[in-house]
């Protein structure tokens, strides 16, 4: 019998090899758990298959996810974006770097419904860097806050990431959605309060004869504040329904995909042709996700059966490690897999080996689960490997460096890593609001 140390580290290195081979993340996770489970244990291993098949696709939790994809792309494509940004700007006035403040306040929305960072960056990017560098905005800011704003999709609700941390440790969606919102709330001042200063103390960075145009008469400031108004009000009938109990999260994505669908005929986008190019992207990434999730599951429960639980918890207990050193331990092995896997894969890997733990050491798991994505969410944007970073790199103009996008996104990372120290020393910042609401 092999021991699980032996056998974590052939994992490891079977798991790396792959990536480096450019293998599909799904088909790769699942193949080495059955590969290698099938030599050491033969024809058993196949028993997990149709009991995770069935735990994974039958589960009513992540029969959100389709829904919160699809209403992120209906919401693209029917001119939220537009109505959002020229409120934004509209609230915010002619003040220097005020460009940048409505993109991260406006991309965070964005990435919040569609709900998955690459998509949240890309989304975001594709709507505002041309505008900012047409601005003359120093280029290194308009990167930082796109990829700042886009990047927080995952922590502001509705996140795929968090109803697949709240599926596979069978906690309460609800809890985490509304537990991220004060992270959440933190992490956009403390951005926002980064490009005023730095604004203010490099007037270069945003020049205040080239801000965009706001509207002047009543009647045009009325128009815009009415569309930035329902543009908000579909994130708040998604969220509200869920603290509220008047719907379920699942149910609640339900009720997104018809408020957008609502949105795009207001706002006179609804074709047949546009709900079907949103239908067949969402298809494309529920599939990409399905798989991954999968496979990703496959492997964790092949792992889990081996025992690494138990592995993990004596190598902590033998460290003799307080317990805040070990989740702090965790949140560093979490850091370096960012660099070189995504979102889905570090969650379906991580929480179920990580959040029993921390929970025997007399941790809330909506806490460690919050801290897990806001961990997420700054190691896939960490240079020289997070993969969040070629997401921006696609959609950035010919003249964009790689070397500018690790220089641009560096502030922005490090506020970021303040927040997740805020929120791991400070547990009543996540615990507080869900506490008062659903209890």
């Amino acid at each position: 019998m092999i021991s699980i140390e032996v056998l974590t580290g052939v994992l490891l290195v079977c798991i790396l090899v792959t990536f480096a081979l450019g293998a599909p993340v799904g088909l790769a996770l699942g193949g080495i758990a059955m590969g290698v489970g099938y030599i050491t244990w033969g024809d058993a291993l196949f028993n997990v298959i149709p009991t995770t098949l069935e735990g994974t696709y039958f589960s009513f939790i992540l029969l959100a996810i389709p829904l919160y994809i699809y209403m992120g792309q209906l919401l693209t494509r029917s001119g939220i974006g537009d109505a959002m940004f020229s409120a934004s700007q509209m609230l915010i006035g002619k003040v220097r770097g005020s460009l940048a403040i409505s993109v991260i306040i406006v991309c965070s929305m964005i990435g919040a419904m569609v709900g998955i960072i690459g998509a949240g960056i890309m989304t975001s990017g594709s709507i505002a860097l041309r505008p900012m560098l047409e601005r003359g905005y120093d280029k290194r800011l308009a990167l930082g806050v796109i990829m700042a704003g886009g990047g927080l999709g995952i922590l502001i609700p509705p996140s795929i990431p968090m109803i697949m941390f709240a599926s596979s440790t069978q906690n309460s969606v609800g809890r985490m959605f509304i537990g991220a919102l004060i992270p959440a709330l933190i992490t956009i001042v403390l951005l926002i309060t980064y490009v005023v200063i730095s604004c203010k103390m490099n007037p270069k960075k945003a020049p205040l004869d080239k801000v965009p145009d706001v509207p002047q008469t009543t009647k045009e400031k009325l128009l815009t504040a009415r569309d930035g108004g329902l543009s908000l009000l579909l994130i708040v009938a998604v969220l509200g329904s869920i603290i509220m109990g008047i719907a379920t999260p699942t149910e609640s994505g339900a009720i997104g995909v018809v408020g957008a669908i609502i949105l795009a005929i207001f706002f006179k986008r609804f074709k047949p042709k546009m709900v079907r190019s949103a239908g067949l992207r969402a298809a494309v990434l529920v599939s990409v996700a399905m798989w991954i999730i999968f496979g990703a599951t496959v492997f964790s429960n092949f792992h889990l059966l081996m025992g690494v639980q138990n592995m993990v918890a004596g190598f902590t207990q033998d460290l003799g490690l307080p317990p805040m050193m070990v989740i702090l331990l965790f949140q560093l092995i979490m850091l370096l897999l960012g660099f070189i896997i995504d979102e889905f894969i570090i969650v379906l890997m991580c929480a179920p080996i990580f959040t029993p733990i921390a929970v025997s050491l007399g941790f809330d798991p909506i806490w460690f689960g919050i801290l897990m994505i806001l961990n997420i969410e700054i190691a896939v944007q960490t240079p020289p490997y997070g993969f969040a970073l070629f997401y921006l790199k696609g959609i950035a103009p010919p003249g964009i460096t790689m070397l500018d996008i690790y220089r641009s996104v560096t502030p922005f990372v490090l506020i970021k890593l303040l927040v997740l120290i805020i929120v791991m020393f400070n547990p009543e910042l996540v615990t507080w609001l869900p506490n008062k609401l659903m209890d």
